[in-house]
């Protein structure tokens, strides 16, 4: 009976450990927490015993407890009881974190989709694709490549990859899930989503819409030297703003993604540290006011809302991707975007393709080109809203190679010297998983 007691005690003292060494943290605990098992519920149509384990597996994310309403469409977490928050669906928008005490989002305006299937085999419309051999493929490295990317026992997951997908010469030489996930699997790109606003500003530079050459349109910025900032800027993280990106802590991304009603404000006030075009500091925040810089080009919020969908992603067919947006109704462009496997790859073959869908020029070549330039002071490894190779990050990948990239380990790598694109996604943690082996020993099974 002592024993009991003592054990007792003992719990109780380890959970007011837990509770006051964490309590700080506990909004963005629970608000990661309701955030992603709502829309792995509702916009990937998962369940939550596969939610908690994979998505909200690591800590400290997996102390919040979930609890999913089917019949309004939201869940709500919270930890021991405390910070309770709560996320909910809105139908054609996806999941979106309530600030706390908001009862509602403010904007509920779903985007009008052309969603008629396009009868062409993949990738170029959505049927299947051509059972395509190709002879100069050594199949038996490239399976074993691939097969190698995935743990053997979800119990002892280290890589944890959920899909690898490989496409050259744009047929699918390779495709592997993780049980439980298949080719119509809509899965979180995270950072990923940031490339996409690199596109969404190509078509409006295209045609003729907006000057990224000239000082962001920021009515808050003209007053002071923050007015010399050029969207440019913006597009390469050399805005030379303060911003800190920090996953683990409280810091200016989680405060921005777990308790920010309107996303593109966040980066807004912050204050210049260093000037534009001399330093890189990546931002989610940054990506967050661009998305708010397109929502002023538009005459009406529903063309905001379209202007993705009917401008490239229902166009190509992407038809399962569904971007997510903030309380204010804003594209959360730093993070919210989801797709199948499959439809993460057509974005990459956009740029593969310098611009060109099936003979629609999408994007100029000349911007796809300066989409792969360095940005000043990124040792060669960013461009604009995309990750490059340029200075060897990947030292045994081919130099030409550049990628979308975002958290957990979600890429999809763009090879023109090799014409090819590989995609993986997953929900490792970080540094947890050999990029640089898997892509160049695909790279090497072709001769």
């Amino acid at each position: 009976m002592k024993i009991a007691k003592m054990i007792f005690f003992i719990l109780i003292a380890v959970i007011i450990v837990v509770v006051v060494y964490n309590y700080p943290r506990l909004n963005i605990i629970t608000g990661f927490a309701a955030k992603n098992v709502c829309s792995c519920t509702f916009v990937a149509d998962r369940k939550l015993k596969s939610i908690e384990s994979e998505d909200n597996g690591f800590s400290p994310i997996k102390m919040a407890k979930n609890k999913i309403d089917f019949k309004e469409k939201s869940v709500t977490s919270t930890v021991f009881g405390l910070k309770k928050r709560k996320a909910i669906y809105r139908e054609g928008l996806g999941c979106v974190l309530l600030p706390e005490n908001a009862p509602k989002s403010e904007k509920n305006d779903a985007p009008n989709r052309n969603l008629t299937p396009i009868q062409k085999p993949f990738p170029y419309g959505n049927l299947e694709p051509k059972d395509t051999t190709f002879t100069n493929i050594d199949y038996d490295k490239l399976n074993k490549t691939i097969a190698d990317a995935f743990d053997e026992s979800l119990d002892s997951a280290t890589k944890k990859t959920k899909a690898v997908l490989v496409i050259y010469k744009d047929q699918i030489i390779g495709e592997k899930y993780m049980e439980g996930y298949n080719k119509d699997t809509r899965l979180l790109g995270w950072s990923m989503t940031k490339s996409l606003t690199n596109t969404m500003f190509g078509i409006l530079q295209k045609e003729k819409k907006f000057d990224i050459h000239k000082p962001a349109p920021v009515e808050e910025w003209q007053k002071d030297d923050r007015r010399k900032i050029t969207t440019k800027d913006l597009l390469k993280m050399n805005s030379g703003l303060e911003w800190v990106e920090d996953y683990n802590t409280i810091s200016d991304v989680t405060k921005m993604l777990f308790q920010a009603g309107n996303m593109t404000k966040s980066q807004i006030n912050k204050s210049e540290k260093h000037k534009p075009n001399h330093f890189f500091n990546y931002s989610s925040g940054t990506t967050n006011l661009l998305s708010g810089i397109l929502r002023k080009q538009f005459d009406s919020y529903q063309d905001y809302m379209d202007f993705p969908y009917k401008s490239f992603i229902d166009k190509m067919g992407m038809h399962s991707m569904i971007i997510e947006t903030d309380c204010a109704g804003n594209y959360v462009l730093s993070s919210y975007g989801w797709a199948t496997t499959r439809d993460w790859a057509k974005f990459g073959l956009l740029y593969l393709h310098n611009g060109n869908w099936d003979g629609d020029q999408i994007l100029k070549e000349s911007w796809v080109k300066y989409t792969q330039e360095p940005a000043p002071e990124s040792d060669d490894r960013y461009s604009e809203q995309f990750w490059i190779n340029k200075g060897g990050f990947y030292p045994n990948s081919p130099r030409d190679m550049y990628s979308a990239n975002g958290y957990q380990g979600q890429r999809i790598f763009i090879i023109p010297s090799k014409d090819m694109v590989i995609v993986r996604l997953g929900y490792s943690e970080r540094d947890a998983f050999d990029f640089d082996g898997m892509v160049s020993n695909i790279v090497a099974s072709v001769k």
